[in-house]
């Protein structure tokens, strides 16, 4: 896949993703302060299905696939903690953060051996 076909591909997700946040917060299933953990959560879901991708087909000089899906897990976490956090479970929003910054580091030192 051409590197301009998954930049349009991305974009034409993002759109969908904000869609999708508008239309749950539109239906009073989420609050308005939730719409950009929402965004955050399919963001990271889009950056490790673009991983996957990445890793079926790598492109030389090109962001690798652990990193695209260490971004993924970071976003996926951040909004998740940030839902958690608004929720008043503060402790299990550090948590969540935490135990993934703890597996990204854990995959990258084993992928170094």
């Amino acid at each position: 896949m051409a590197q301009s076909s998954r930049e349009l591909l991305s974009i034409g997700a993002f759109l969908i993703i904000v869609v999708v946040a508008i239309l749950l917060f539109a239906a009073n299933l989420i609050s308005l302060g939730l719409v950009i953990p929402v965004i955050l959560v399919l963001s990271g879901c889009w950056a490790l299905v673009l991983a996957g991708v990445r890793a079926s087909n790598p492109q030389k000089y090109e962001r690798g696939a652990f990193s695209t899906m260490s971004l993924g897990l970071l976003l996926i976490a951040a909004g998740g903690g940030w839902y958690l956090f608004s929720v008043n479970l503060a402790l299990y929003a550090l948590a969540l953060i935490l135990l993934v910054v703890a597996a990204i580091a854990i995959a990258a030192a084993v992928r170094q051996k």
